[in-house]
């Protein structure tokens, strides 16, 4: 990216400096102001850059500002995170990802799981890290409140643990060793100085060969709705629509799992709602 639109910038810096008030970032209001917001010099004073540089890029004029001045310029703003990505699209870079996968659900989704007590449904991270479920997840999938936090993975239990892949018949889990690994690997790629995730591909190389071999064929896949068998051990196996909805502010993924009514599965959806997860190991 490196088309700048000055004209929308500059725009877009006037019309943001009129909104901050000098009591919103520590500066005293002083004598009567010509204009409401901050002055300009206030806003390179904060930023940390000259007036002369500042009014050109509020007159559309100027040289590119680097991504450290963008960055030095929102701060002055108090731009949200939003307003900072556009900031950014507007002098053409691409805005830095976090640092690492968001791990903290909306409470929003949180409810929405919770009311949903005939759909199995949970919110997994970039990494597929299971962040929260509702009891028909549990019944379905096993209780991720048994395991330790470092083992609620999903790529993690299906390439150490067998009766996480159990669930799976043999074409599903071929389909879904491919494309987890796929999509760990464009994880990766999206958040390189996180250790978390590095820690977990570093235990998967060493724990397991499968997927040693899947993550030297470098895919590169992002995670999709889908169809999936699911082999229950107390109902049997079940044909179910995956919906993954993505949430692009936190880079995080609700899963719903469905059949469709009058089938078979269905049925057994049902009955998995009656049963629960009353003694049923972990398995995925």
């Amino acid at each position: 990216m490196e088309h700048v639109d000055r004209a929308e910038l500059a725009a877009f810096l006037r019309r943001w400096r009129a909104r901050v008030q000098p009591a919103d970032v520590g500066l005293p209001a002083g004598g009567r102001r010509r204009t409401p917001g901050l002055r300009r010099q206030e806003v390179a004073q904060l930023a940390g850059m000259s007036v002369e540089y500042y009014i050109r890029l509020e007159q559309g004029r100027g040289p590119r500002p680097s991504r450290q001045m963008i960055g030095a310029i929102g701060r002055a703003l108090r731009l949200s995170d939003d307003e900072r990505a556009h900031l950014h699209h507007l002098v053409g870079e691409s805005p830095l990802p976090p640092p690492g996968p968001v791990r903290d659900v909306r409470p929003g989704i949180l409810h929405l799981l919770d009311r949903l007590d005939d759909t199995p449904a949970m919110v997994c991270s970039a990494t597929r890290e299971v962040l929260a479920w509702n009891a028909m997840a549990a019944a379905l999938l096993g209780d991720f409140s048994a395991l330790p936090p470092a083992d609620r993975n999903l790529v993690w239990r299906f390439f150490t643990d067998p009766v996480a892949r159990a669930l799976h018949d043999p074409e599903g889990a071929a389909a879904f060793a491919c494309g987890a690994v796929a999509d760990l690997r464009s994880a990766t790629a999206r958040y390189p100085a996180d250790s978390g995730l590095r820690a977990l591909v570093d235990r998967l190389l060493a724990h397991s060969a499968e997927f040693r071999e899947l993550w030297a064929r470098q895919d590169v896949e992002v995670r999709r709705s889908t169809r999936k068998r699911i082999i229950h051990p107390v109902v049997g196996p079940l044909d179910l629509d995956c919906e993954a909805l993505h949430d692009p502010h936190r880079d995080q993924w609700t899963i719903f799992y469905t059949a469709a009514p009058g089938t078979p599965s269905h049925s057994a959806l049902r009955l998995l709602k009656v049963v629960g997860g009353q003694d049923l190991a972990v398995r995925g």
